[in-house]
């Protein structure tokens, strides 16, 4: 039996390399985790703009930047805690998130519901940010290049590539 497909493109005779592990994936995760929420937010905006006030979509965007900035002070540390320490980065992720939920339940009960904010539009933004950062940071941590295991050492010392 024979086939008539296309035998497709040839191989060169170069060497295939490795790509090495993911540089700065906190920060790769924070700028994709951003424009994916970030982008959701604006289409909430525009919606709560069109269909109620611009206090509505003030409101979606007041509640989709609060928990952007929840997210993405977790990314901070773990890019600038883990680098510098990178045995005690889950204990700095356990000290911001306690520290992350207390603060911005004291602000935000200190500073209370304005009488422009709609409760309805601050939640679908909250929500529609939440979704997507999540989503966008799965991607990113899906797509990560995470070395597991060092390098082998050639004869001489150094390291194969």
């Amino acid at each position: 039996m024979t086939s008539s497909a296309d035998s497709g493109h040839r191989s060169g005779s170069g060497s295939v390399g490795g790509s090495g592990p993911t540089t700065s994936l906190w920060l790769r995760l924070l700028a994709l985790s951003s424009a994916a929420a970030g982008a959701g937010l604006a289409l909430a905006c525009l919606a709560a703009g069109l269909l109620d006030s611009g206090a509505a979509a003030f409101s979606a965007l007041f509640g989709g930047a609060l928990v952007m900035a929840f997210f993405a002070i977790s990314l901070l540390v773990g890019h600038f805690g883990g680098r510098n320490h990178s045995s005690g980065a889950i204990g700095l992720f356990v000290a911001t998130y306690f520290i992350k939920v207390v603060g911005f339940a004291v602000v935000l009960f200190a500073i209370g519901a304005p009488a422009w904010l709609s409760g309805r539009w601050f939640l679908i933004g909250a929500v529609v940010s939440v979704v997507l950062w999540q989503a966008a940071e799965l991607y990113g941590f899906a797509k990560a290049r995470l070395q597991i295991y060092n390098d082998p050492e050639t004869p001489g010392g150094g390291t194969h590539a």
